[in-house]
């Protein structure tokens, strides 16, 4: 039996995809991203949104029992950990819902975090930021807390009572003092003015056995995703962060941006059944107009996209993790696996239901090991010319664009050794057929499925 032969520390991907009528990322007036690129300006996904797609796709699946990550630790960013730990005090430990959540909040805010605007309901007990953590981070912590329920409860009553002497002596300092009634009166001492208040006992801190167990249960532990995708957690600075795995770029489009202002009338059901059903003349001479109307911008074209992972980083954070050797070498073979899946079949959900973006299938998937990353993007700096072939053009954007990613690959790999081999798939039979028309290097294998992406 031969040994396989070793990997190289660098997994790159690059995904070819045709989209029509979609619009899966917005800026902040609704209307698609966009950058310039080769002098033109170009369509772009960008890759927060592909990375929360693929990160999702991967721990539904393995939440569900499917794919290579199945029954393995998988992560949650949410700012709502207090209200997760509040919860389950109250379900799991039958704590009275009240005291449950002030508590959760309360040991949370003495680890370090902030939290929201106590007056405001809607923020009061969500963290400031979004915290990536294991998911069974909220239990871990209300399991700890009805453990050591005595200490934790001393500990919340002194803290909440300095807590309210912080801010009855701030609301006080805020009070203006009342002028004097005269100028004559000025050198007499005002006997009805307040006493200064006297400053608040400092908050007392977090004992540091309860301290350690929330940051244990925030830690990044096990969580696959979490050393995939990497966290940074700077409001508590002792809390581990983790350096990701994947590096990921904007999704652009090959060609000039190509955009719709799709105009859309959607019907009042109510008001057209009344119509329909009409018994006098008042009910069937009702507004005829639309219930609403309005305008969606939509965005079609073929992107090129890139992502790759750095094998050796995957496996120093399962390691620190707390995995042996052994296991982190399993866990990065199986994160891997579903990482390439997750590539190639997430997709984000904007618009999924008036545009079934979520249905596309990439055109082309291109991937490689090299001792280095690899972005193929300046083979698409100078936008495809969709124009016809006989008139000087390169024909339609998407074999425009597989020609070209598969002759800059070709090209790059006789000028470095390190490019050993390299597999493509495709789901368009149109591409298919065209590279078998192509001269492909000895070292390119065509593969039909996605698992076989990578070794």
């Amino acid at each position: 039996m031969t040994e396989a032969a070793p990997q190289s520390q660098f997994l790159s991907l690059h995904l070819l995809e045709t989209l029509a009528a979609v619009l899966p990322v917005r800026d902040e007036n609704a209307q698609p991203k966009t950058l310039v690129f080769g002098g033109v300006e170009r369509h772009m996904i960008t890759s927060q949104a592909r990375r929360r797609a693929e990160r999702v796709h991967a721990r539904n699946r393995a939440n569900d029992g499917r794919g290579a990550l199945k029954g393995r630790s998988m992560g949650v960013r949410t700012r709502e950990w207090a209200l997760l730990a509040g919860r389950e005090l109250e379900s799991g430990h039958g704590w009275e819902k009240e005291k449950a959540l002030d508590t959760a909040r309360a040991v949370m805010e003495g680890s370090g975090l902030k939290f929201g605007d106590v007056q405001k309901r809607t923020v009061a007990n969500l963290t400031k930021v979004l915290i990536f953590a294991p998911s069974d981070a909220g239990v871990r912590i209300a399991d700890y807390i009805a453990a050591h329920t005595e200490e934790v409860e001393d500990w919340r009553s002194t803290y909440r009572e300095a807590q309210a002497q912080a801010e009855a002596a701030k609301k006080a300092r805020r009070t203006p003092k009342k002028k004097s009634a005269s100028p004559a009166e000025t050198d007499q001492p005002d006997e009805t003015t307040a006493a200064e208040p006297a400053s608040p006992s400092p908050l007392p801190p977090l004992p540091k056995a309860i301290r350690d167990a929330v940051l244990l249960a925030l830690a990044p532990r096990d969580a696959v995703d979490i050393a995939l995708y990497g966290r940074f957690l700077a409001e508590i600075p002792d809390s581990p962060n983790v350096d990701g795995a994947i590096q990921t770029g904007h999704a652009f489009s090959v060609h000039e941006a190509e955009q719709i202002e799709d105009f859309y009338a959607a019907a009042d059901d109510a008001k057209l059944d009344r119509k329909r059903n009409a018994l006098t003349f008042l009910d069937s001479a009702d507004d005829a107009g639309a219930g609403m109307t309005g305008y969606q911008s939509l965005i079609s074209g073929t992107f090129y996209r890139h992502a790759v992972l750095d094998r050796t980083q995957l496996r120093v954070n399962l390691r620190a993790a707390g995995m042996t050797e052994e296991e982190a070498e399993t866990a990065a073979s199986e994160a891997e696996q579903e990482f390439v899946n997750a590539f190639v079949e997430a997709f984000p959900e904007a618009k999924k239901n008036s545009t079934a973006s979520t249905g596309s299938l990439p055109a082309l998937v291109l991937a490689f090991e090299g001792e280095r990353p690899y972005n193929y993007a300046s083979a698409f700096q100078r936008p495809v010319d969709e124009g016809p072939i006989s008139a000087g053009g390169e024909g339609p954007a998407g074999p425009a664009a597989v020609r070209r990613l598969l002759r800059h690959h070709t090209f790059v790999s006789h000028r470095r050794e390190d490019l050993r081999t390299a597999r493509v798939l495709t789901y368009d039979p149109e591409i298919d057929t065209l590279l078998g028309e192509l001269t492909l290097p000895e070292t390119l294998t065509v593969v039909e499925r996605a698992e076989d992406l990578t070794p």
